[in-house]
């Protein structure tokens, strides 16, 4: 009998809250208007995977009642009916069977509203569906977006086939706010293999190769100082960093109130199974960073710059390099370049200039190699390699084999543009934007077809689309990986904790 009222009581439920919810029909007599579909995010007219999750979204129109339809190619339709502040949410299960039915194909989607008992019909808008699918997962670190202070700071992992976020490590689980995690990399999109840093308290860079995490401690008197950007060998258990001495400072009058500099900096690489580091480039007066290796691990790409005010300057000389930099800041511009490896003798060719960006009036930062060896994914703004403070950073692509370089005009916004990863296939592509506010990044999502045109770029979709308006954090260095992490927080924190086994690296 107990438990025939248990059950009975939650038919109830679900009978109510059915009856609650506003049922989707196509309103018939809906008068058609021509101003476009007031929607947000904006995913009017745009390529999306296969297997993204729903693209929830807000209607931005005064009105009480709200339907959109989305109809397939194939005949299947799918409504959705809003709720609360005109928020569009659709059932999973019938979104993703909508879009494996009409991959390769379009959706029309039509927005509908009533407003004092009449409705109005919006220009219908398209959703391509791509056959290729993106990686599933998109690893990421939540931060206060002025980046002066750590508080409470995470990196995290998100299912983009659905909505679920876990956290990878956050500063503040252990009840320690007072250290950074920054710049994760994984190699070959894959989690087996990944590495991040922890910096001031707890300080180490953590290493976690097939399953087993390690922290170690990168400078060394032969290093400039700590390591700094990261990118893994294709399939070796290598890493080059870039060695880097940064900072931030702030401006008064500005409207880009932050510049990080960079006053000194080198390449190193680093054997992983081995824990020896060793120079790839050691100069005083030359400053890389950013290197990426190539997809067949015979080169790196990155970006170097010039500035001949620090010949004269011990590299140990920290508060002079400094003062030289912020002197000469809005004329230091980076080129790309190239070095070769061999893997045999582990050893390195000269620099080659690819792409002398100062000559355009342009610094480029983040070169990133397509999967196919094909293409350069970069970042170019007017100065400077910190492109996610600069409101003129837009992405381009290097062509290796015509070498040639392009913006990508659909893709770019009128603001910040910069941090970008690709999907192991090299179809998508991933990126931090501060085009809807000016003050935090928010992640998008471009589609690049294999005749190397770029899309329009869609907004990380949200269960709940106000998201990405109310949560106060700025999203940042965006990695897609093919598969979910599988090494728990609380094991990383152990690791991270354990201060007195934080062993340092040999200079190889």
């Amino acid at each position: 009998m107990a438990l025939f009222r248990v059950i009975y009581s939650l038919l109830f439920v679900l009978f109510m809250l059915c009856a609650c919810s506003p049922r989707a029909e196509v309103p018939v007599n809906a008068q058609p208007v021509s101003d476009e579909a007031p929607i947000y995010p904006d995913y009017k007219d745009i390529v999306i995977p296969v297997n993204i999750a729903p693209l929830n979204l807000i209607a931005q129109a005064e009105g009480d009642q709200y339907v959109i339809s989305v109809e397939g190619e194939k005949g299947r339709a799918l409504l959705a009916a809003a709720g609360k502040k005109g928020k569009l949410q659709f059932d999973e299960s019938s979104w993703h069977t909508l879009l494996k039915e009409n991959a390769g194909g379009n959706l029309q989607v039509t927005l509908y509203v009533r407003n004092n008992g009449n409705w109005v019909k919006y220009p219908t808008y398209l959703l391509t569906i791509a056959s290729e699918e993106i990686d599933p997962y998109l690893n990421y670190r939540l931060i206060e977006p002025g980046y002066e202070l750590y508080r409470q700071m995470g990196i995290y992992e998100r299912n983009l086939t659905n909505f679920k976020e876990i956290s990878i490590y956050e500063n503040g689980a252990g009840g320690d706010f007072n250290h950074c995690v920054n710049c994760h990399n994984f190699q070959q999109n894959s989690t087996q293999n990944f590495m991040f840093h922890v910096r001031e308290k707890h300080g180490g860079t953590v290493f976690v190769l097939n399953g087993k995490a390690d922290k170690r401690i990168m400078t060394n008197d032969s290093i400039l100082g700590n390591a700094v950007y990261p990118s893994w060998h294709p399939t070796k258990p290598w890493i080059v960093f870039s060695s880097n001495m940064t900072s931030q400072v702030f401006h008064l009058r500005d409207k880009q109130k932050t510049e990080v500099i960079d006053s000194g900096s080198d390449l190193i690489f680093y054997d992983v199974e081995n824990h020896t580091v060793s120079n790839i480039l050691k100069t005083n007066s030359e400053l890389e960073n950013f290197p990426c290796w190539t997809p067949d691990g015979k080169s790196i790409y990155y970006c170097s710059a010039t500035l001949e005010a620090l010949d004269t300057l011990n590299t140990k000389d920290t508060h002079h390099r400094e003062l030289a930099v912020r002197e000469n800041y809005k004329d230091i511009r980076y080129n790309l370049m190239r070095i070769d490896f061999d893997e045999t003798t582990q050893s390195w060719g000269e620099p080659q200039m690819v792409l002398d960006c100062a000559q355009r009036g342009l610094s480029v930062s983040v070169p990133r190699v397509s999967p196919d060896g094909r293409y350069i994914l970069l970042t170019l703004g007017e100065f400077g390699q910190f492109h996610i403070w600069h409101k003129s950073s837009d992405l381009y692509v290097w062509d290796i084999q015509k070498e040639e370089l392009r913006p990508l005009e659909k893709t770019n916004s009128a603001d910040v543009d910069s941090y970008h990863s690709w999907s192991s296939n090299g179809r998508w592509m991933v990126f931090s934007s501060r085009r809807d506010d000016g003050s935090y990044t928010r992640l998008y999502i471009a589609y690049f077809d294999q005749e190397g045109n770029s899309y329009k770029a869609f907004m990380l979709p949200q269960e709940d689309p106000e998201n990405n308006l109310m949560r106060l954090k700025s999203y940042n260095v965006p990695e897609l990986t093919k598969d979910a992490i599988q090494i728990n927080s609380s094991q990383l924190r152990d690791v991270i904790y354990a201060d007195e086994e934080a062993r340092k690296v040999s200079y190889k």
